[in-house]
């Protein structure tokens, strides 16, 4: 699910969602965008982002987020 842009980035929210889901998600997003908030909570998800960043190029930072989820701003 999609939110409206916060602090300029889209806001991509895959909570409950299990990989590849999340990266998919993000990946749609980022063919609109260049400034995408992912959040997600599966384990794995770390992983799927900055493998997918690394393919397109993508810069990635890890926000802090509650031990339960994770929180990446992606960029091209």
């Amino acid at each position: 699910m999609t939110t409206p842009k916060t602090l300029g980035a889209l806001v991509v929210d895959a909570r409950g969602m299990r990989c590849p889901w999340p990266a998919l998600r993000l990946a749609r997003a980022m063919r609109d965008v260049s400034d995408v908030l992912l959040i997600a909570d599966d384990p794995q998800a770390g992983r799927e982002v900055a493998a997918l960043a690394g393919e397109h190029g993508w810069s990635v930072e890890t926000d802090v987020a509650t031990a339960d989820e994770g929180r990446w701003r992606v960029r091209r």
